[in-house]
């Protein structure tokens, strides 16, 4: 099937693919393990730097599901919090 110009083709899921829909939501108690197994063995940012790197995360236009960067595919919860992270927003970061 061929899409017109300026329409979107429908691709078919590859079997497994969770694409776009409510089972990628992480619930909380679960984005806090999956911070805590992030963050061992290496630096994390201070709270003052995470915090404010997430209030630029929660203010992207590439902030998907509320956890989600589109840029990267990254938890942004988990990505503020480790030091040597950088944002991936294309052409310059924000953070």
């Amino acid at each position: 099937m061929t899409a017109a110009f300026g329409e979107r083709a429908e691709m078919p899921r590859p079997e497994g693919c969770k694409g776009c829909a409510e089972s990628v939501r992480v619930s909380p108690e679960k984005l806090e393990r999956l911070i805590e197994i992030a963050v061992r063995g290496r630096d994390a940012a201070p709270e003052a730097e995470a915090a404010r790197r997430l209030a630029l995360c929660r203010a992207c236009p590439g902030l998907q599901y509320g956890t989600t960067c589109r840029y990267c595919g990254c938890l942004v919860d988990v990505r503020a919090r480790l030091f040597d992270s950088r944002c991936p927003y294309p052409g310059a970061s924000r953070w």
